[in-house]
């Protein structure tokens, strides 16, 4: 069943590139609340593929800053990475944004991918890639539940690291949901595991019908996983669109189409990203007023 919060869809959210100067990409952020969006998020990397030669800002001040512009919208990264992150330094920078934002921060990550593992000269393959997430993972759920922790691992160590003023999670409360990105079966029971809710992308496919094709399959097996992990609470699922062939907001009504075909998988959440003048997610704004009459407001 869809958890859609009363609202008789997924939830929507806006993922606003990193690429902008913040006299610019302020008024995105105000615009994405003031549409009223259910959360808005963007891409943590060092440099992305889809534009490699453009300006390119940090995710975490970024958010930040984001939170000093809004008051309600929650904020996320889409996602962040151990290619970028140690889990001992990520969890101040985890802290301190839950902390300014007044608790809306929404922690999205995933394994990486190979630009960012070349930006800083790791050779990791798929498998160490794979077996290097798990212990990320797994190293900050214990950082965001407990305090001096001690790990020893193949990929991280920490040593009595106190998260004062944490710990945010708890049994019986979540403070930072932890939202675990996996498209193949190893991701997902991962994210079964330990997350509170998982991502996915779906993959690539050169037909919107393939593409569908693979998000049904991640999402059965999603179902699968948590049956597997003996979960009392079902994950909330994000599906990012615009990994398909059709950019989401081409149109209104390719995206209607798109919210309600993730709906039928019982996806919880949506996320699409700010329509900008040139590919990727070349498209208008006015898209976005059209969402906002149509779908956002009821």
């Amino acid at each position: 069943m869809t958890d859609d919060g009363g609202l008789g869809r997924p939830r929507v959210g806006i993922c606003v590139l990193p690429e902008l100067p913040w006299e610019q990409a302020r008024h995105l952020w105000r615009r994405a609340e003031d549409y009223g969006f259910d959360h808005a998020w963007t891409y943590d990397h060092f440099t992305w593929s889809g534009l490699p030669d453009s300006p390119w800002y940090a995710a975490m001040p970024t958010l930040t800053a984001a939170a000093q512009v809004t008051s309600r919208i929650p904020l996320g990264t889409f996602v962040s990475s151990p290619n970028n992150h140690h889990p001992v330094q990520f969890i101040r920078e985890i802290l301190a944004l839950h902390d300014i934002s007044g608790g809306r921060f929404l922690l999205g990550v995933g394994a990486g991918g190979d630009r960012d593992s070349a930006a800083t000269g790791q050779a990791i393959t798929v498998g160490e890639r794979t077996r290097r997430f798990r212990e990320f993972v797994t190293l900050t759920d214990r950082l965001l539940r407990a305090d001096g922790v001690t790990w020893h691992g193949d990929y991280f160590s920490a040593v009595d690291v106190g998260t004062r003023p944490g710990p945010v999670n708890t049994t019986d409360h979540v403070g930072v949901p932890l939202l675990i990105a996996g498209n193949g079966p190893r991701g997902i029971r991962l994210a079964a595991e330990r997350g509170d809710g998982w991502i996915t992308y779906g993959g690539k496919a050169t037909t919107d019908a393939d593409w569908w094709r693979l998000v049904a399959e991640a999402a059965d097996r999603a179902t699968e996983a948590e049956a597997g992990a003996g979960r009392t609470e079902p994950l909330r699922r994000y599906l990012g669109l615009d990994s398909a062939p059709t950019y989401s907001l081409s149109s209104l009504g390719a995206f209607e189409d798109a919210l309600g075909r993730a709906g039928a998988l019982g996806f919880t959440d949506v996320v699409t990203c700010w329509p900008r003048p040139t590919a990727p997610y070349a498209g208008s704004e006015s898209v976005l007023d059209e969402l906002a009459a149509r779908v956002l407001s009821h």
